[in-house]
């Protein structure tokens, strides 16, 4: 790829970012570190009235989280500022003459109640009402008005919009990269509004400005945009400028495969929908985010990255690094991708294999008063003898608390299976033998308590299953040598014992 790479993440703030949005800008992240370019971030806040406090720096707290931190963006390297419509709205107003001057656009006066009206006819009379070739001149705008007239109603303060002009039977040939080639009858087009005589641009003409004068070469977004991309393609050459790239992602599915995800969907099936959790100034609710919910960035990553795009390998795990190298546009699907809650926690199992015990056990200890007194290295020791269980630190308790504390009950089911006529005989033989194990290591126990099963032709459950209800008081945990040796002989006696007393 010859052109220099610049691509931009252009959400609202207007609440939490969704996990569609940092899928977006994941794909845009990858694309651009693939090929050495620069990731913008812009926010798109030319809407006031649905301006939230504190979404701006939600959005990039949860980049950085993510791992992907922006080139460009406010307060960053403002090399093409600002970065935020809202600081930029003197900019657009001199386009849109341009766009007037050079006959691609064009003033309308026309009243919302008129609009209604005219809406309410066709429906009426079973159409659909478009604003655009076939009845412009029909309504009040610089077409159908004379100059002076157009003039007086400029003079007069009138409130209008500029609006498009989008061309008659044509047949624009678009190219995306996901999708390919696109044929659009202009004849379907309406005349998009670009301008309003508040001073205020629509999305459509600060989106195709803004990324003209920032240089973007790609626009990667989501499917939504796609009904937009013939007015954005037209607009691109009104102006006389090269068009970039276009990019458009699938949408991500509910869990059930039909319809867009929604917050809806993650509150009635249990699972965040945003990266972070988010307090909504307005009303203090609080939704959960998946950093809270005690997924690991690096989950969130290689589990999103596979929404939509395939690396064409049987490779399910990937680094941030292996992403960036195996990304490429054309391997994304046109299909909507389905959220399955499940596999993002089957990612989250991976990771957490692969952390450090010592972070592990810090984030386990300040999550468990239980444990502020305990030294963190033998915390660390317990992490690393149950991690391979767990898909959470917040579950690190119930896979290790008799590590901590002697059982005081033990599982029923156990014990009718575990309790034998003469298990209370062996538990005291096997006092005896622990009590003269000198070296308490792991293969020394072993080695002993085996080795005495063995020589008494013992069956091993008969042993073996009662010991673990005395250590953990049920029949799951770590090998019973790992924990007899992790927490000593003196509380291994007293466990088995404690045990003897209940037979």
């Amino acid at each position: 790829m010859t052109k220099n790479v610049r691509v931009r993440f252009a959400p609202s703030p207007t609440g939490p970012l969704h996990i569609g949005g940092v899928r977006t800008a994941l794909f845009n992240y990858l694309f651009a570190k693939k090929h050495n370019g620069t990731f913008i971030l812009r926010i798109e806040d030319t809407d006031q009235n649905r301006y939230v406090e504190g979404a701006e720096q939600y959005i990039i707290d949860a980049l950085n989280w993510c791992g992907m931190p922006l080139d460009e963006g406010p307060n960053t390297n403002e090399k093409f500022g600002p970065y935020r419509q809202s600081e930029r709205k003197h900019l657009y107003k001199q386009y849109a003459d341009e766009l007037i001057a050079s006959g691609n656009a064009y003033y309308a006066f026309d009243t919302s109640e008129a609009l209604d009206f005219h809406r309410t006819d066709h429906e009426a009379k079973g159409k659909t009402f478009i604003y655009n070739w076939h009845n412009r001149l029909k309504l009040s705008n610089s077409l159908s008005l004379s100059a002076e007239e157009t003039q007086a109603k400029l003079d007069a303060g009138e409130d209008y919009v500029i609006r498009f002009k989008s061309p008659q039977d044509e047949t624009l040939h678009l190219t995306d990269i996901i999708r390919g080639d696109i044929k659009i009858d202009t004849n379907v087009l309406d005349d998009k509004v670009l301008f309003k005589s508040d001073g205020m641009p629509t999305y459509h003409l600060a989106n195709i400005v803004d990324d003209h004068l920032m240089e973007i070469s790609h626009v990667i977004r989501g499917e939504e945009w796609l009904p937009s991309l013939a007015l954005h393609y037209q607009l691109y050459k009104a102006f006389g400028w090269d068009a970039p790239e276009f990019a458009h992602l699938p949408l991500i599915l509910k869990p059930t495969g039909k319809g867009k995800l929604s917050k809806r969907d993650g509150d009635k099936l249990g699972f965040p929908v945003f990266p972070l959790q988010w307090t909504d100034p307005k009303t203090n609710e609080i939704s959960r985010g998946y950093k809270e919910d005690g997924y690991f960035p690096e989950a969130m990553v290689n589990f999103l990255a596979f929404l939509g795009w395939n690396p064409g390998t049987e490779q399910e795990i990937f680094t941030l690094d292996e992403l960036i190298n195996a990304f490429e546009l054309e391997r994304v699907n046109k299909s909507g991708a389905r959220f399955d809650p499940d596999k993002i926690k089957w990612f989250n199992h991976h990771y957490m294999q692969e952390q450090n015990n010592d972070v592990l056990a810090e984030a386990f200890k300040s999550q468990n008063s239980e444990l502020a007194e305990i030294d963190l290295s033998y915390i660390s020791m317990v992490v690393g003898l149950i991690k391979e269980r767990a898909t959470f630190v917040s579950g690190f308790w119930d896979l290790s608390n008799f590590f901590f504390t002697a059982p005081t009950s033990y599982d029923e089911k156990a014990s009718k299976k575990a309790f034998k006529d003469d298990t209370k005989s062996l538990m005291s033989k096997l006092v005896e033998i622990v009590n003269n194990v000198e070296d308490f290591s792991v293969d020394n126990l072993q080695t002993d308590i085996k080795g005495w099963i063995t020589a008494n032709e013992i069956g091993f459950g008969k042993v073996m299953m009662p010991l673990r209800l005395a250590l953990v008081g049920a029949l799951q945990g770590p090998d019973v040598f790992d924990i007899m040796y992790m927490i000593g002989k003196d509380d291994t006696v007293k466990r088995i014992e404690n045990l003897i007393k209940t037979i």
